[in-house]
């Protein structure tokens, strides 16, 4: 269903994807992997079309998007929802309005479409009937569940989750974790997640793939991740201090 090409990308100088090469099968959830500022959140703008690369294609469904005008691309952009990091709720506005405002902004529905779609998206991530709610009343765990009930509510066929579980308690990244799993095989979207965090990658993935200095390293099954013999990715995977990769 998706398929990076050879993306290369540079800002102002620092070389950030050096030659990206990924395939995505339609229903499957791969997990991008590697350390903090390694280019994960980067790679997701590219898929979703918020970067350009300057070098390389980006396939989805057979298109690539990197020269469809832009028309085309908020097209596509209405089968691709996103979570991100921090969840990036609207403080002023409540919790239906939040989800429902990819709906509202492209004036899609019926006033009461959108209130029984957003009230089914709330209901599929276990928060039925807290609509009313501003975003200050409710806490971390619950502030990523609205965020993936807002991606929902467009009834994505891809989903883009960049850190899901970054800045939560151990009960709750658990939680989201079991939440992504559910949906995914409820929905049987395509899933792409981003993170750092092993535990959640090996309960979610069905593929994972290591970025490392700009290129996929590694990629893999979980079960084939943990058995790599590359000191790279074993030292990742295992959060040691010793080994090839340093903190410079």
């Amino acid at each position: 269903m998706i398929e990076i090409l050879g993306v290369e990308k540079n800002f102002n100088g620092n070389i950030v994807l050096r030659g990206v090469d990924l395939k995505i099968d339609r229903g499957s959830t791969c997990v991008i992997i590697g350390r903090s500022g390694c280019g994960k959140s980067v790679l997701l703008k590219h898929i979703v079309g918020i970067l350009k690369p300057d070098k390389g294609k980006i396939i989805i469904n057979s298109k690539d998007i990197v020269h469809l005008s832009e028309e085309d691309l908020n097209a596509l952009r209405l089968k691709i929802g996103m979570v991100f990091q921090g969840g990036a709720l609207f403080d002023s506005m409540t919790v239906g309005e939040n989800v429902g405002f990819g709906l509202i902004e492209h004036n899609h529905t019926s006033d009461k479409e959108l209130r029984e779609t957003i009230e089914e998206s709330l209901s599929l991530v276990g928060l039925s009937g807290i609509a009313s709610l501003m975003p200050s009343d409710l806490s971390g765990g619950m502030k990523k569940r609205v965020a993936l009930a807002r991606a929902l509510c467009i009834k994505p066929e891809i989903i883009l989750y960049d850190e899901p579980t970054t800045g939560v308690d151990p009960i709750s990244a658990d939680s989201i974790n079991e939440l992504i799993k559910n949906l995914h095989d409820k929905l049987n979207v395509t899933s792409i997640v981003v993170t750092h965090d092993m535990k959640s990658a090996y309960r979610v993935g069905d593929k994972l793939a290591m970025l490392y200095q700009g290129k996929i390293i590694a990629q893999g099954s979980p079960n084939e991740i943990q058995k790599t013999e590359d000191p790279i990715v074993h030292q990742f995977i295992n959060g040691l201090a010793h080994g090839p990769i340093t903190e410079t």
